[in-house]
């Protein structure tokens, strides 16, 4: 029944002379998305992509795109060719409009009794027919040709269990059923490029997809340290930025080796303050990845309170060494705000394996909540910080994942 896909955009089209870069940068996203399934015909007019595909490869793109930020939702539809002259469209032509309406209600509606509602946009106002006449005449043939088979339906103008859409532009009709939401946002690689640091819990994918949707380009770095982590953990930390990866493309996920700065901490610094400064020790690392890389900012999955290392203090403390900002997009969330994202974007059961990450090991048992920084410079007195930087990028692993949802 479909022949091609309408993809609407939101903020986008707030961007002023700049609209067409970020039209430009989505159209390419959703080429990349799509690369394996074939190489698809795309258009573009002011609010609407439309991607033209065979009818069985349809659902399959709509699958795909629905994780493309950027997109704010999405419709597979079917076109009715008008014609250059679309004041010679007649009555025949409209008759034609019609079957096609009641097919297409035929081949998406199967559950009765129920309501509906026809809604036309006529963006080509030389279109002969106006929206009211439109709606009523193919409202009134669905109505006809439907309940004439005892067919349990009525029309309800004010929630209908479905609309049925109709949009003309520029010579062609368009009709569809269905609004598929998108992630909404930016698209990816429209705001530059950040690392993210990302542990195997629940918080850090969620910041990261947060941060894909509003534009930016993510690497990632995990902090590995073996024995005290397993292989485990750190497949899981791979198979989280798959998901990401589904999202965003490509990521290169960074993996030094931090075991050496761990056992330096816990024999130098003082034990209240070994989570504090093995934070800031993750920002140093974090702050030498992203200058090799050419990145811009830090993204993290910090929530205000959550834990002792995420006070204000705490905050503060990190904020210190870094080099660059350092971006926290769940900052205000909750945790039941946090785990329902995580379901909804599919990192949830990745997140709550059981394998710890270097984060919860070794965690004190009274952990200072509000650190000093004069107490904090104190305490690292005694780590040779540059060395055991370098040593830990030098033993780094890097690990390039794109799963693009396939």
């Amino acid at each position: 029944m479909y022949d091609l896909i309408i993809i609407r955009y939101g903020e986008i089209g707030l961007k002023g002379d700049n609209i067409n870069d970020f039209i430009s940068q989505l159209v390419s996203n959703i080429k990349r998305a799509t690369a394996d399934l074939g190489d698809f015909e795309i258009s573009t007019v002011y609010g609407r992509i439309f991607l033209y595909a065979e009818s069985d490869k349809i659902e399959k793109i709509v699958g795909r795109l629905a994780n493309v930020p950027g997109i704010i939702s999405l419709s597979p539809a079917q076109r009715f060719r008008i014609g250059k002259k679309v004041a010679k469209f007649n009555e025949q032509d409209f008759e034609k409009l019609k079957d096609s309406v009641v097919e297409l209600f035929k081949a998406e509606v199967k559950n009765y009794p129920t309501t509906f509602k026809v809604e036309t946009t006529r963006a080509d106002k030389s279109f002969p027919m106006e929206s009211p006449e439109i709606n009523r005449e193919l409202g009134a043939e669905i109505l006809r040709k439907i309940e004439s088979n005892s067919v349990p339906l009525s029309v309800d103008v004010h929630q209908p269990e479905h609309l049925v859409e109709v949009e003309i532009r520029r010579g062609k009709v368009y009709l569809f059923l269905r609004r598929e939401a998108g992630p909404g946002g930016l698209p990816v690689k429209s705001s530059g490029k950040a690392l993210l640091l990302l542990s195997g819990g629940i918080d850090s994918p969620v910041a990261g997809w947060l941060g894909l949707k509003r534009g930016l380009s993510l690497s990632a770095v995990y902090f590995d340290s073996p024995p005290y982590t397993s292989e485990r953990a750190k497949e899981k930390v791979i198979d989280l930025a798959k998901v990401l990866s589904r999202y965003g493309g490509e990521i290169k996920l960074h993996i030094p080796y931090f075991t050496e700065v761990q056992q330096e901490i816990l024999k130098n610094c003082p034990s209240r303050y070994t989570v504090t400064i093995m934070r800031r020790m993750m920002i140093r690392i974090a702050n030498r990845l992203a200058e090799l890389n050419n990145e811009l900012a830090l993204v993290t999955g910090e929530s205000l309170g959550q834990v002792a290392s995420q006070t204000l203090e705490g905050l503060r403390s990190s904020d210190e060494v870094a080099e660059f900002p350092v971006l926290r997009p769940l900052i205000t969330m909750d945790k039941n705000d946090i785990i329902a994202s995580a379901k909804r974007i599919g990192t949830y059961e990745i997140s709550i394996r059981p394998h710890e990450d270097c984060c919860t090991i070794f965690v004190p048992d009274n952990p200072a909540t509000q650190p000093k920084l004069d107490t904090i410079h104190y305490g690292e007195e005694d780590l040779e910080i540059e060395e055991l930087i370098n040593r830990a990028v030098e033993k780094m692993e890097v690990i390039t994942i794109n799963e693009d949802a396939k």
